[in-house]
């Protein structure tokens, strides 16, 4: 599979820090917001892996309360961040830590997360690479390289025939240009994401039409 290298959406200026560094606290909202996009309804159940340096310092450096923040879909400088863990228990959200202490990944900041409810479950690999900035590596079992820095579609559909022609007749319409497109699948006829670079900030109508495709899943959109 092709991979996409996109920069960051989420560039910040002077967060508000709920703990000493901001890769353990704005990098981690944006992991957990990202995931809130994606799954686009309310979650029964998260589960966060933790590995190496998130693993250690979680609870020490705000990263628990910067990670539960962002899938309740808070931004960077929300003052309700450190109240976070109480929120997602007043909603019925049960939140699982798992702690990997002997792994693998590239880079210590590195946090997998599952969320699910009755109806779906979705997983995503988030790194948090410093100054607040972020790497998507894996989303739904695919391998993904995604650093959100550039306006960014992200859909998650069923393999069906014609359902590119559909979104890119879209984009045309609203003279919306793609940069880069990539396409994967679970299998034929499966749950498949398509990941488009384009060009515009402004595709907010465009994305609203998409919405209506027949068996599309969800559909999200990065400035």
């Amino acid at each position: 599979m092709s991979s996409l290298r996109f920069q960051s959406v989420f560039d910040i200026i002077g967060p508000v820090m709920i703990g000493p560094s901001s890769s353990h606290t704005a990098g981690a909202v944006r992991i957990g917001k990202i995931v809130y996009s994606i799954f686009n309804d309310e979650p029964t159940e998260v589960e966060f892996q933790l590995f190496n340096s998130f693993a250690k310092t979680y609870r020490g450096h705000g990263t628990d309360l910067a990670l539960v923040a962002g899938i309740l879909g808070m931004d960077t400088d929300d003052p309700e961040i450190p109240n976070s863990l109480e929120i997602a228990h007043k909603r019925g959200i049960k939140v699982v830590w798992s702690i990997q202490k002997d792994s693998n990944v590239p880079h210590p900041n590195t946090t997998k997360i599952t969320i699910k409810n009755d109806h779906k479950t979705i997983s995503v690999t988030g790194v948090s690479i410093g100054g607040g900035n972020i790497q998507v590596t894996e989303l739904n079992g695919f391998s993904v390289s995604l650093s959100m820095n550039t306006p960014t579609i992200i859909i998650v559909h069923q393999d069906v025939p014609g359902m590119i022609a559909h979104v890119t007749e879209a984009l045309s319409r609203y003279n919306i240009n793609i940069a880069q497109m990539n396409v994967t699948r679970e299998k034929a006829g499966e749950k498949a994401i398509m990941i488009i670079e384009v060009d515009s900030r402004s595709c907010e109508e465009a994305v609203e039409e998409i919405r209506n495709i027949p068996h599309l899943h969800n559909v999200n959109f990065f400035k």
